[in-house]
């Protein structure tokens, strides 16, 4: 697989502004870190379930396993775009003849950048938008900011 689409998925969204990649993470170890000065190693393991929810945590805490992106596996297996776009053998949505499609209108109902991103991504290029991608990022975007539903 390409590198520069690890993190692309193949409706075209940008795993880096995904909450469970960008900001989930931070917030579950700093709750970790917040809850081991407070001595919950030691004496949460009296609390029934403890050990599995600072497991979970601990993984949580961890970008990779949180979710390892839809081309690692991650996310849903039976997605309709993701079997599509491999059927149909482009990388993007975005670089499918029939860009946007129903599929991808109807998904974009969701998530309202989707399609101008897509258009953007064509335009410029793929490295390109993905410098654009780690700007958002930077600035602490995430598309659970815009995102509609769910």
């Amino acid at each position: 697989m390409n590198d520069q689409l690890k993190f692309i998925t193949y409706c075209g969204l940008y795993c880096g502004l995904c909450s469970a990649r960008a900001r989930i993470p931070q917030q579950a170890q700093a709750l970790r870190e917040s809850m081991d000065r407070e001595g919950y190693p030691y004496w949460g393991r009296t609390i029934p379930g403890f050990e599995p929810f600072w497991q979970f945590l601990e993984d949580l805490s961890d970008i990779d396993k949180a979710c390892p992106g839809c081309r690692q596996d991650g996310g849903d297996p039976g997605c309709e775009i993701r079997v599509c776009t491999r059927e149909r053998q482009v990388d993007i949505c975005a670089f499918c003849n029939d860009f946007p499609c129903e599929k991808i209108r109807e998904f974009a109902k969701t998530y309202p950048t989707l399609i101008t991103d897509g258009e953007r991504m064509k335009t410029i290029g793929i490295d390109a938008w993905i410098a654009e991608q780690e700007k958002r990022a930077a600035a602490g975007f995430v598309y659970t900011d815009i995102r509609i539903g769910r």
